[in-house]
Formats: structure tokens, sequence, C-alpha cells
């Protein structure tokens, strides 16, 4: 029996859903890869994001985020480059994500080149929130690189004493 054309789009409605759930007649639903590669590109972890980010595989690119994070590398790249769809389940993993990292000194960079998917985050406010970039070479020129095992990255004390130095002496 032929399932009728799905008519949303990128949303379900109701009678969509209904009949997505609905095993296929050649043997079931295809179950998503939930596979999330991790791959250093010099001295910075890069997640490579799924095509679909949604609640079957939110919870896979959870575990590859925290393995990454776990090197204890100062910037962490997600690269969603291939990302065509993002729903809620997705987003609340970056927002972790990113809070995570902040409470731990880190940082998230998103490369998010598809307006769509960047439209999410924007609706949310999430853009302006989570560092993102349109390649992957953007955020990767961005990502502090350590030098002598100390991040290049100045913090507040050292952008403070440089602005302490460069004051006439009199005042």
């Amino acid at each position: 029996i032929p399932l009728p054309a799905r008519r949303c789009s990128p949303f379900l409605c109701l009678q969509c859903a209904a009949n997505a759930a609905v095993p296929a007649v050649t043997g079931g639903a295809q179950m998503p890869d939930d596979r999330v590669p991790v791959e250093m590109v010099g001295d910075v972890p890069v997640v490579a994001a799924p095509e679909e980010i949604d609640i079957t595989n939110a919870e896979a690119l959870r575990s590859a985020l925290v393995a990454a994070a776990a090197d204890g590398h100062g910037t962490l790249v997600v690269d969603m480059t291939r990302t065509r769809f993002c729903d809620s389940s997705g987003l609340h993993v970056l927002i972790a994500a990113h809070k995570r990292a902040g409470a731990e000194g880190r940082e998230v960079l998103l490369v998010i080149p598809s307006t769509t998917v960047l439209r999410v985050f924007a609706l949310t406010g999430m853009d302006t929130v989570i560092p993102n970039f349109t390649s992957l070479a953007e955020a990767l020129a961005q990502a502090p690189a350590p030098a002598n095992g100390r991040s290049r990255q100045r913090d507040e004390g050292d952008a403070r004493a440089e602005d302490q130095e460069a004051q006439p002496a009199g005042r």
C-alpha cells in the first residue's frame, strides 16, 4: 500500500507524522546512523554533525560532543556543513554543550553555512549566544592556538596590563 506523499516540510503535520511512523513495506523503517565522527584538525576537535539532527540522533551528537570535550581542548568546533535540519532536541544538545564549555572556561564554535539551519538559531536568539561561522576555515581561524602550553587568547589580566603599559607615566 503506497503512502500518500509528504505534504509538510520541514515540519510534519499530524497526518504526515502518523504516516512517517508506519514501517516501510520493504522491511521496516530505516534507523538513522548514530555515529558522529570526531576529527582533530590541528589541535582542535571537530565534530561532524549529521545531515538531520533530531530526537533520533541527538543523544549520539551529545555523546560525541562530551567525548570530544573530554580531551581538554579549549575550543570545540561543531561542523554543521552537512546539516540541513535541526529540531529543538538538536538545539538543546548544542546549547548544553555551549553552557558546559563556558562553565569549564572553554568554547564551542558552530559552522553553519545553511541559512535554513541558521534560521532556527536566529529565531531562538542562539545565533547571538553561540559563536557561529559560515565555513570550517573561518571557525578554525578563531580557535586560539596554544603557544608554549598557554593559549594565545588574551585574558582580562593581560588586557589590563597592556592598557596600563600603553598609558603615559604621569597619569
